[in-house]
């Protein structure tokens, strides 16, 4: 039977009438959750990200070797490119060989390692001559110690009791400036401009943005928005962000509990408290950006199979079936399991691309399904009770004519359950055909049936007229 054939109606008289879902309903009254007046870019309703860290990508480590890996990305789903920082990285107090990134000695020029700002253009033409979209990442808390303006623009830095400029927290490579400067702030937002109107880039992903003043950002998106309408994703989990200058933001929380639950510190029922208090607290087309690893977790951290073990693919599976924006980290879609130096040079390894069919599958089910785009133009998370709560993730999200239902066990045991199907009006001989999104196999859902998982077994069950 094919997606075409299954009825919805029937699908949505179960759900929306019989089955019993844990709300995601307000839980603090001393909360006030914001409103946001964000008007995201169209393209960016059903879109993928993907991380790109430069340096490691290829052995070349240039901005030309990526480009050849534009039509592969393409192939696998990915709409929104995120490069690490590309400028040239400060000399002085360098960590390590190579340096930090996040060390910027100059915001309108390209890190000679990686290229020339003509190398940077044409990756970003070539780029949008596939449809994709181009993000730089852009530090704005802190510049490196021999960025020019520490000697030309000392007053635009951050000083301790004794006049002395200094880092935030242990960045020792880096300087804290000053946001209390108004020249400073229109020096940053005319370098902001630079690659907008000189690359044509779609946006940014800002580093540590809660550092900086939220006044800084909402300005600054109005500006932009002036050249072109850009995305702009935050560093941070600030529900003010998204009133005026931000698309999304990091799930940095939700992301922290799924790490404990592959450690069996935390089951099944987090997820329910966490959209409990989430839903208090963002706007509704809120983006927030889901993921399973990236340049900080993967360094600092673990990489995925550190810290989730067998339940990589089953919170990957997550990452693209909440309501949220999935992250592809470089080398995930190749099972990286390796902890990729920061201030060195460490090429991936990308073997045979392991996964890059998985994700290709994702992002094809998050294009044609709009049960599952960002914002308020997905649909809304409804958690369906089971006989095992604890153990077993069971979610429904439905958008016009198309719906999705996700079965997850997250244990490291094989799982039987039932879902609380029960009808009100007493009716519960009710059936419902949905297609395993993976298998093609058509699953017709009971009430009371007996179903069951593998470890860390998942299934994607999709249904629509």
């Amino acid at each position: 039977m094919t997606i075409s054939q299954i009825s919805i109606i029937a699908l949505a008289l179960v759900v929306l009438g019989g089955l019993v879902f844990a709300s995601c309903k307000t839980e603090s009254k001393k909360i006030t959750k914001v409103t946001s007046n964000m008007l995201h870019p169209d393209w960016s309703k059903d879109a993928v990200i993907y991380e790109v860290n430069v340096r490691q990508y290829t052995p070349e480590g240039t901005l030309k070797a990526f480009e050849n890996h534009l039509p592969r990305l393409k192939e696998m789903g990915v709409d929104i490119l995120w490069l690490m920082p590309v400028h040239p990285i400060g000399e002085k107090n360098r960590k390590g060989g190579m340096g930090s990134y996040y060390s910027v000695r100059d915001y309108t020029a390209v890190n000679p390692e990686f290229g020339t700002l003509d190398d940077f253009k044409d990756l970003v033409n070539a780029a949008h001559e596939l449809g994709m979209y181009v993000i730089l990442d852009w530090v704005a808390n802190h510049t490196a110690w021999d960025h020019a303006w520490v000697v030309d623009h000392p007053e635009w830095y951050s000083v301790d009791e004794k006049g002395n400029m200094v880092s935030p927290y242990d960045w020792s490579d880096v300087a804290d400036l000053n946001y209390s400067n108004d020249d400073l702030r229109e020096a940053m937002l005319d370098a902001l401009k630079f690659w907008v109107v000189e690359a044509d880039i779609d946006g940014y992903r800002c580093d540590v943005a809660g550092m900086v003043p939220v006044e800084f950002w909402n300005n600054a998106r109005v500006e932009l928005d002036k050249i072109k309408p850009v995305f702009m994703l935050a560093e941070a989990e600030q529900p003010n962000h998204h009133i005026y200058a931000f698309d999304m933001s990091y799930a940095w929380e939700l992301h922290h509990i799924m790490n404990e639950i592959a450690q069996g510190k935390k089951n099944a029922k987090a997820f329910d408290n966490y959209f409990k208090k989430h839903d208090t607290l963002y706007p509704a087309n809120a983006y927030r950006m889901y993921f399973i690893t990236n340049h900080d977790e993967n360094s600092w951290n673990g990489t995925e199979y550190e810290r989730m073990g067998d339940a990589v693919n089953t919170f990957a599976v997550l990452t693209y079936t909440l309501p949220g924006m999935p992250l592809i980290y470089s080398g995930q879609e190749a099972a990286l399991n390796k902890r990729l130096k920061f201030f060195e040079k460490d090429t991936i390894d990308w073997g045979a691309y392991e996964l890059a069919d998985f994700y290709r599958r994702l992002g094809q089910l998050r294009k044609e399904n709009p049960a599952l785009w960002s914002g308020e133009a997905g649909g809304s998370l409804k958690f369906i009770k089971t006989s095992d709560n604890e153990s077993v993730l069971c979610f429904f999200r439905k958008k016009d004519n198309e719906a999705v239902m996700v079965m997850a066990n997250l244990t490291d045991s094989p799982k039987s359950f039932t879902m609380k199907t029960g009808r009100k009006d007493g009716k519960k001989n009710m059936e419902m055909e949905l297609t395993d999104w993976f298998s093609g196999e058509v699953l017709i859902l009971k009430p009371g049936e007996v179903y069951s998982l593998m470890p860390w077994g998942y299934r994607i069950l999709t249904g629509g007229k």
